[in-house]
């Protein structure tokens, strides 16, 4: 899997990396989580509400939330849409803001006070999309409990959950709280789009920096690996114990029966060629011999493919076609 046609997940996670990494160099960790008493009670650091879904505070946890993003994001924005999935991060963020605070002025009384940093609460609101959109790709059984491929992201999703209970249990709930009112379209969220502006700046100023997104392109051919010729050493129970290396010789060159003259020039060169490639011993094998039309129609066609190939591929069809009327 890469990061094709999932630019805002590749830009999620460089962020989220690039934020943490920084916030550890300059020692401003302890700016990014969010706490009711004193910092917004007391402070009015409310500017934390956003803050603290900008970057993890320590690397674990940010190892578990880029192989979760690289293994959920990517195909749930693929099924979006970059424009639909950015809007729909957007605003999946703002409502779990607002969950997150009216849930501090609720059960602070009861000890639910202190939120970690990160954005958990995205993460699992893109999981809750992974869940209902993303089909399972193979299922299995371990121990008798049925499981699929998409157990994997669950797995380490309720790891990051209880990482630092309680408050990681809540922001996991409160995720998933988002993903469905999202969902659902209570409010009409699914129709909101980033404003055309931003997109474009984006697209202009921000994709570049993000980089390429097409995975790299393999070749769909396989060549064997060229053999170097056996050699033997034998040695010579002699006196000196003499050691002699022998190689295959070459086959001894046949004389030329053709008559002399321009028609034998031509027939030595053609010779020459079915040498080099290869035709001699296919026709002696009893292949037939592709015709020059033919094998500059299919590089026409495929202009990609090496002509070895497309000789290979012509005498197989004409093998089968032999073989259907035998």
């Amino acid at each position: 899997m890469s990061f094709e046609h999932a630019p805002v997940t590749k830009g999620l996670m460089l962020g989220c990396a690039l934020a943490s990494i920084v916030a550890g160099v300059f020692d401003v960790k302890h700016y990014l989580h969010l706490q009711l008493v004193p910092h917004l009670s007391r402070y009015h650091q409310y500017w934390r509400l956003f803050g603290h879904h900008v970057a993890y505070s320590n690397s674990s946890d940010l190892f578990l939330a880029e192989i979760i993003l690289y293994n959920v994001s990517v195909p749930v924005e693929r099924a979006f849409g970059s424009v639909k999935f950015a809007s729909f991060a957007v605003m999946s963020t703002l409502v779990a803001t607002i969950i997150e605070f009216a849930s501090l002025l609720i059960f602070h009384r009861f000890g639910f006070n202190y939120i970690h940093s990160g954005p958990t609460a995205l993460i699992f609101s893109i999981l809750y999309q992974y869940s209902r959109l993303i089909p399972s790709v193979y299922q299995f059984r371990m121990f008798g409990i049925p499981l699929s491929n998409k157990s994997y992201p669950y797995l380490l999703a309720l790891q990051l959950a209880i990482l630092h209970y309680p408050s990681s249990v809540a922001v996991a709930i409160i995720g998933i709280l988002a993903g469905q009112i999202y969902r659902s379209d209570l409010a009409s969220l699914k129709s909101y789009r980033l404003p055309a502006v931003v997109v474009r700046l984006s697209s202009r100023y921000v994709l570049p920096l993000i980089g390429s997104t097409r995975p790299p392109r393999r070749s769909h051919l396989a060549f064997p690996d060229e053999r170097p010729n056996p050699v033997r050493t034998v040695r010579l129970s002699t006196a000196e114990d003499e050691v002699v290396t022998t190689a295959p010789t070459a086959p001894p060159e046949t004389p030329s029966t053709e008559p002399t003259g321009d028609g034998n020039n031509r027939s030595v060169v053609r010779e020459w060629v079915n040498e080099l490639t290869g035709r001699a011993d296919r026709a002696s094998a009893g292949l037939r011999v592709p015709s020059e039309t033919e094998i500059a129609n299919l590089t026409n066609i495929f202009p990609d493919l090496q002509r070895d190939v497309i000789v290979a591929a012509l005498q197989r069809r004409y093998v089968r076609v032999q073989f259907s009327f035998c």
